[in-house]
């Protein structure tokens, strides 16, 4: 009997790491949901490039933030997927103006940890329930992609620290809770990616790493960061869980 199709679910799955992430996926067999809070239209190439590699994946608009879509999706997508082997918990914010955490607003706060953490947290659960009611042995992971700002102090940009560093802590407790299953937990750190997040402080970052922010002299890519998830997925690191990967190039190395 051939063996059954792999599937993923993941979040922010349009752009820049999710967009690296959920190819790569795709690339190895991954049949692809493909959840995203932007219209379909704004998706259609990325959607095109998805769908290309791998025809039985598809894309569904969803706000995680939103107790009504996280329902929609998670009911949606095991309605054509059938079962899942991988969430990768993606989706994530930065403030829409970076101010200083004096002047931090509580709509900006509420904002980026309804998102982030909250979102994440809730989507899953829910996705989480149904997966441990799965009866199989094949190999299964839940991967959350946090940032180095998980530990990484920017007080111009506080709320996504804190966002990061709750998320951190939902990846131990999910891999505690969810290992009887069967269910592998992990988290990745991304450093400095080359995304639409960075993309305005882009000179800035070029210029650090250039004076040797991060051992390997280059900013990362998405791609990187997919690679790194896809090792995981495929269960590489099986005898492990609430392991934390930095995809950083080396740069929360401590150096004298």
């Amino acid at each position: 009997m051939a063996e059954e199709r792999r599937n993923a679910i993941v979040t922010g799955a349009c752009r820049g790491i999710g967009r690296g992430i959920s190819l790569a996926l795709a690339n190895a067999g991954y049949r692809v949901c493909a959840v995203e809070i932007r219209p379909e239209e704004d998706c259609k190439d990325y959607i095109a490039e998805l769908t290309a590699i791998s025809p039985d994946s598809f894309y569904l608009q969803g706000d995680i933030s939103s107790s009504e879509d996280r329902e929609r999706v998670c009911n949606e997508a095991f309605a054509r997927l059938g079962h899942v082997e991988v969430l990768v918990n993606n989706a994530g914010v930065a403030p829409k103006v970076r101010a200083d955490m004096l002047d931090m607003s509580e709509e900006s706060f509420d904002r980026v940890l309804g998102i982030n953490l909250k979102g994440t947290f809730f989507f899953t659960q829910k996705i989480a329930k149904r997966m441990s009611e799965q009866k199989t042995d094949a190999m299964r992971a839940v991967i959350f992609i946090t940032s180095i700002s998980a530990t990484v102090s920017s007080v111009n940009r506080g709320e996504y620290c804190m966002s990061k560093a709750g998320l951190s802590m939902a990846a131990t407790l999910y891999a505690d809770r969810l290992a009887e299953f069967g269910i592998r937990v992990y988290e990745v750190r991304p450093g400095i990616v080359a995304t639409d997040m960075t993309a305005g402080v882009r000179e800035k970052y070029d210029r650090l790493i250039s004076e040797g922010l991060c051992p390997i002299p280059r900013i990362g890519t998405p791609e990187d960061v997919g690679k790194t998830v896809l090792a995981l997925a495929e269960g590489y690191f099986g005898y492990t869980t609430g392991l934390t990967v930095g995809v950083d190039g080396g740069m929360m190395i401590q150096k004298l």
